[in-house]
């Protein structure tokens, strides 16, 4: 089969659309054919290269996966061959006292595809049986690839981590990005008032009437922390959504109101933030990590995805053989939403 692969860590030069063996398919997997396989930041962190990171070459890209049903194992039933899937992309023991209560993103085996193991960026992929969701029947599978990770982690970070309540003001960080473009839908489900931050006014505009996000601040142009404060009245913001890390940590801090929540998922800009203590015990704020979210999690997403509350947020579609220019346009922030790659 063809995919998308790197044989060392490095530039995109690295990226290439190789031919490989077909995947093994185990007694309890399911083979997938591959319709779309949406991008990730983490696609270029795996790329680039990551210090804990042990992989096998040459290693297989993309954790977001939408397809049909190709093949079962013979310990595999109830799931049809030709039946319309998407994958989720946390792979698990599945026998941990995590795994069988329901927080298998705990599970210290947990891997995602393309970053631990091998993902879909490719024609075909064998995943475990308990990794395979139903399609949501109202969209495409460009749009569906669009779903598992990001809507994946910020519900886990907004409902899970931060236990968002009707009538919160969050502060979502990055419109443009796949997480920040699935938080602001989701506090807005729960009723929240949503500010969020974007590079560009244009961004800035379509996080307000594609996502409906209330206020935006253009970081290029506006200090996020005046204009946080500007907003509420001085007041500050319940929960901030943010993956950014070091760039924007010292002004979040200052931007939680009273017993207010920061829920961070990632650190792009970097991993050592300056925290003024004072202010995280005198208002009482809680600093949360998160990484993905359970099974479980998803099934509550698609959900919302069938009855048009949340909506998959595709910018373009290219071919896989053109691995190398999503990467190009996610790494100059030219993007709104999600790439998505399919055979090709």
């Amino acid at each position: 089969m063809k995919a998308v692969v790197v044989y060392e860590h490095g530039g995109i030069d690295k990226l290439k659309y190789d031919e490989i063996p077909d995947p093994e398919v185990r007694a309890n997997d399911v083979l997938v054919q591959v319709k779309a396989c949406a991008m990730n930041h983490l696609d270029i962190w795996v790329r680039k290269g990551l210090p804990h990171l042990k992989i096998k070459y040459p290693h297989v890209l993309g954790s977001d996966v939408a397809g049909i049903v190709a093949e079962v194992g013979k310990d595999v039933r109830g799931i049809e061959i030709g039946t319309p899937v998407l994958v989720s992309p946390g792979i698990t023991c599945g026998r941990c006292v995590y795994c069988v209560s329901g927080r298998d993103n705990l599970c210290r085996e947990y891997a995602i595809l393309g970053e631990n193991c091998t993902g879909g960026c490719a024609e075909y992929i064998s995943v475990p049986k308990e990794n395979i969701l139903p399609m949501p029947k109202n969209v495409s599978f460009e749009e569906g690839a669009c779903v598992p990770l990001v809507f994946l982690t910020a519900w886990h970070m907004l409902v899970s981590r931060a236990e968002i309540k009707l009538g919160e003001v969050v502060l979502v960080h990055a419109a443009g990005s796949g997480v920040g473009s699935a938080a602001i839908q989701i506090a807005k489900l729960f009723g929240a008032t949503v500010i969020t931050t974007a590079g560009t006014d244009e961004k800035i505009e379509k996080a307000k009437t594609l996502l409906g996000a209330d206020y935006g601040v253009n970081y290029n142009a506006q200090d996020f922390l005046a204009e946080v404060r500007k907003i509420t009245g001085k007041r500050g913001v319940d929960i901030i959504i943010d993956h950014t890390g070091v760039v924007n940590w010292e002004k979040n801090i200052l931007a939680l109101t009273m017993g207010g929540r920061m829920v961070i998922c990632g650190s792009t800009s970097g991993f050592e933030g300056k925290t003024d203590l004072r202010q995280v015990f005198f208002k009482r704020l809680s600093i949360l990590g998160s990484t993905m979210g359970s099974k479980g999690d998803l099934f509550e997403v698609i959900k919302h995805v069938e009855s048009d509350k949340l909506k998959p947020v595709l910018y373009k579609v290219l071919p896989m053989s053109q691995a190398a220019e999503g990467h190009k346009l996610m790494e100059n922030r030219e993007v709104f939403g999600k790439i998505v790659l399919i055979p090709s």
